[in-house]
């Protein structure tokens, strides 16, 4: 009867064993795999961020929408000082906000100058109308 109940004892133990070995060796690579992710600085998101916010300045998004271009700017620096912090998710998720803030700003930018284009249209238009109708009379 000892017998019996000594094998049961010992033949759960290499199993238990067993099973806390490829428990460790999950949260190690786990780790390891986070690590590698968290190690990666951001270097090609920032650079498209900074070219979104050139090309926002350019549309002229300083003028036509100033609050978002203040948001990118701001957002572009807390990315940069957390890259130097080596905080990279931090950063790559500031650059990505940054990126789009600066999108934003320049297509208002854009859709500012159409429409300043279209009242422009309209009153050339106007203002020939009312060429036309003095020469008429």
């Amino acid at each position: 009867m000892e017998l019996a109940a000594m094998k049961t004892h010992t033949e759960k133990r290499p199993n238990t064993s067993l099973r806390g070995i490829k428990l460790a060796a999950l949260v190690l690579g786990s780790s390891l795999v986070l690590a590698g992710c968290a190690g990666n600085p951001p270097s090609e998101q920032y650079a498209v961020t900074e070219s979104a916010v050139n090309s926002a300045i350019s549309a002229g998004g300083t003028e036509f929408a100033p609050v978002e271009m203040k948001a990118a700017q701001d957002k572009l620096k807390q990315a940069e000082f957390a890259m130097h912090e080596e905080e990279y998710e931090k950063a790559r998720r500031l650059a990505e906000q940054a990126e789009w803030d600066a999108r934003l700003a320049e297509r208002k930018a854009q859709a500012a100058k159409a429409e300043r284009a279209v009242q422009d249209a309209r009153q050339g238009v106007q203002e020939l109308r009312e060429e036309g109708m003095r020469n008429a009379q």
